[in-house]
């Protein structure tokens, strides 16, 4: 085999080899008899036992009679020089190779002595697209993050529409996952598809877990109804989460139990180990003691038929054993993955990764869910209950993304409207005041009520999916999932495709003078417009106004939670608020300019009918827009740095937040005033500043970058 061929894991090439066979209806005697193989040697290749030489698989794959084999025959032989070699099983082989040979051309160009500066630049920014797009297709790793409030059966519809259900004794069926009436998940859970089935953890650190359980003393040294209990959230009692809260208590041996009193209240043997230990400090080692964390080093567990379960009966119970803290060899989990054999989501090749997040209470600003609006590889989920669709959250979600600069959320996102029982056909028309007839036609008449409360966003092509797990097929679910990983996809292929179109175009004018001329007039359009519209940005508003409104929306517990972890919590993050705030303020500065320039290539397009005109403007609008993210990302990875190295500092500012937790009424105003203060002081307005400066600096960089693939003259380009 040549050297990129001998690249090819064995398994992968059995695989591929077993699959076309498969798909050609042929048995693997019939083709090990064509191929003057023993049926022996032919599944030892086909399970990637034996490796094979390019030879022997030529051979074998001629002897498959389709269309398919004789492709994988031309993508074996095939020679890759400047791009990376895609696996053999590869759906777009054809696109990819195109891409090999067209940076080829376009790098055999660079090393010419006659290349001008201005072209060269227009070859370098070609060649850098077309490898970014390629690594986006490449990678056939996808995720789906399921996002939404606390309550709405987000686990339970993820465990039906994958079929991750065990039936019970009385004939019905169980989620795998967790449920309950909601705050019943611990943390983030991951479905992966691995070698057998099995549950593995991310683990809590000790500091970690030592905060938690200072969060869940403070809660009892307030004297607060017990959650078991009160069976509902105290709006100034969660700086630690229901769930989280059962697990410790479970660990510690303190959880609510035995025969209930006169008034229907059972003991709580948590409150009996606060007058045992009445100060913090005791009660908290007391409760770590009692948990005893070094004993829980365990961190996978792996499915045994000895068991006498089934795999998905079995997961489901060491999944709530781990989930619920009552395992004695697992710490608190940051996250679970719960490990299948079998693809949960059939994508057409791809490994598709299903992630439960942990819920939304209160507040979308959370760092762990709004990075799964970023990823072009990521599908987010945002599920919403049916009468409330599209949720309060899913819109206040889609704009936060909006107001940080997101424009693909057609593509990288969707609601998927949870019904219970028979909400759908208890839909009503307002044309006609009558019942609906049918399901579809609920869903049918809530999508037009979501797409109207959605209207103000201005997402064109958005989906608004409906799963009902009591009664709609799986495959329901499923499609409009793979549906939307799909449309991810083809975004990708078009990218690349117009990169290409763009290249290849750009290479075929380069000696046509009425092109260059055409070039060169449009070259100095832009470069005017760019004089004119692209300057200054305006700034409008402070990095802070974003924390500054989360607190009033936060539980109070919540603030006072991350005041003592020197303001970096999962559930509230003074830094993450503050680089969200400057990655806004950035939006707010410089998005009219991008759309304005889109609205000038537009008008530029529709005035000649010159592809080269055409691919020119579309380059200088792609190369403005990825300079744009560009700044973005950086903007904000710089101000969260900036601020959590001083907010790591700020112990004035978290002394005063702790000493006035408890004191009075109107606690959140009360850190907001600090944490005004602490903002407004010399050193973070300088901060504040910089990232102002940082915003203008690279923004004369995009700018530049552009000029300089615009050129100086006509024989510049």
């Amino acid at each position: 085999m040549t050297q990129q061929t001998v690249n090819i894991s064995p398994v992968e090439l059995g695989r591929f080899l077993a699959k076309l066979r498969s798909r050609a209806d042929m048995l693997q005697g019939d083709l090990a008899k064509r191929s003057q193989l023993s049926t022996t040697i032919l599944s030892r290749i086909e399970s990637g036992s034996r490796s094979v030489s390019l030879e022997e698989v030529i051979d074998i794959l001629n002897n498959i009679p389709t269309d398919e084999a004789a492709m994988a025959i031309q993508a074996l032989q095939r020679q890759w020089d400047v791009l990376p070699m895609p696996p053999i099983d590869h759906d777009d082989q054809e696109l990819l190779w195109e891409s090999e040979q067209v940076v080829r051309k376009l790098e055999g160009i660079l090393v010419r002595p006659d290349v001008s500066q201005a072209f060269a630049r227009r070859i370098f920014e070609y060649r850098d697209e077309i490898r970014r797009c390629v690594d986006l297709l490449l990678k056939r790793d996808h995720q789906v993050a399921f996002i939404g409030p606390i309550g709405i059966g987000k686990s339970t519809g993820i465990c039906y529409m994958t079929n991750m259900v065990v039936p019970l004794e009385d004939g019905t069926h169980a989620p795998v996952l967790a449920d309950g009436s909601g705050g019943t998940t611990l943390c983030e859970v991951h479905l992966v598809v691995g070698p057998e089935y099995g549950i593995s953890i991310e683990p809590s650190t000790s500091d970690e877990i030592r905060e938690d359980v200072r969060d869940f003393v403070d809660y009892l040294l307030k004297g607060a109804t017990s959650p078991a209990e009160e069976g509902a959230r105290a709006p100034d009692a969660q700086g630690t989460s229901k769930e989280l809260q059962r697990a410790i208590r479970n660990m510690a041996d303190l959880s609510i139990k035995g025969p209930r009193d006169g008034t229907g209240k059972r003991a709580d043997p948590a409150k009996a180990l606060v007058s045992q230990h009445p100060t913090t400090r005791d009660l908290v080692a007391e409760v770590l003691t009692r948990m005893a964390l070094p004993a829980r080093d365990r961190r996978q567990l792996w499915y045994d038929s000895a068991s006498g379960k089934t795999p998905l009966a079995w997961i489901r119970e060491q999944f709530r054993r781990v989930n619920n803290g009552t395992h004695p060899e697992f710490t608190l989990p940051k996250r679970i993955d719960v490990i299948v054999k079998e693809p949960l989501i059939q994508a057409n090749g791809l490994v598709v990764r299903l992630v439960d997040t942990k819920g939304i209470d209160q507040t979308v600003a959370r760092e762990d869910i709004e990075v799964h609006l970023k990823d072009p590889h990521t599908l987010a989920v945002i599920c919403s209950a049916f009468n409330e669709a599209p949720g309060l959250h899913s819109v206040q979600l889609l704009q936060r993304a909006l107001d940080a600069g997101a424009r693909t959320l057609e593509r990288n996102a969707c609601v998927m409207v949870l019904p219970k029982h028979r909400e759908a056909l208890a839909m009503t028309d307002d044309a006609t005041g009558m019942p609906v007839e049918s399901v579809q036609e609920g869903y049918d008449l809530k999508r037009e009520h979501a797409e109207m409360n959605m209207a103000s966003l201005r997402i064109e092509d958005f989906r608004i999916g409906f799963y009902n797990c009591h009664a709609d097929a799986p495959t329901t679910a499923q499609t409009f999932i793979v549906e939307g990983i799909e449309r991810a996809r083809d975004s990708f292929r078009q990218q690349l495709e117009g990169a290409l179109s763009g290249a290849r175009n750009m290479l075929d004018n380069q000696d046509q003078e009425a092109a260059q001329a055409a070039l060169a007039e449009t070259a100095e359009r832009i470069r005017v417009w760019l004089h004119e519209v692209g300057g200054t940005p305006n700034f409008a508003g402070s990095v802070n106004e974003d924390l500054l409104d989360q607190m009033r929306i936060v539980h109070a517990a919540s603030i006072h939670a991350a005041a003592r972890r020197s303001g970096d919590w999962k559930n509230f993050s003074y830094s993450y608020q503050l680089g969200f705030g400057a990655r806004k303020l950035c939006v707010r500065a410089l998005g009219r300019a991008i759309d304005g320039f889109a609205d000038f290539c537009k008008v530029e397009r529709g005035s000649t009918e010159l592809k080269a005109v055409h691919e020119l403007v579309a380059q200088a609008l792609r190369v403005l827009e990825y300079g744009f993210g560009q700044l973005q990302t950086k903007v904000q990875t710089m101000a969260q740095g900036s601020y959590l190295d001083e907010l790591k500092q700020a112990e004035d500012l978290w002394q005063n937040c702790i000493n006035e937790w408890g004191q009075r009424r109107g606690y959140r105003e009360a850190v907001a005033k600090y944490s005004q203060n602490w903002l407004s002081d010399d050193i973070r307005v300088q901060i504040e500043s910089e990232i102002k400066d940082t915003i203008l600096r690279e923004w004369s960089r995009v700018l530049q970058s552009l000029r300089e693939l615009l050129g100086e003259s006509q024989s510049s380009l």
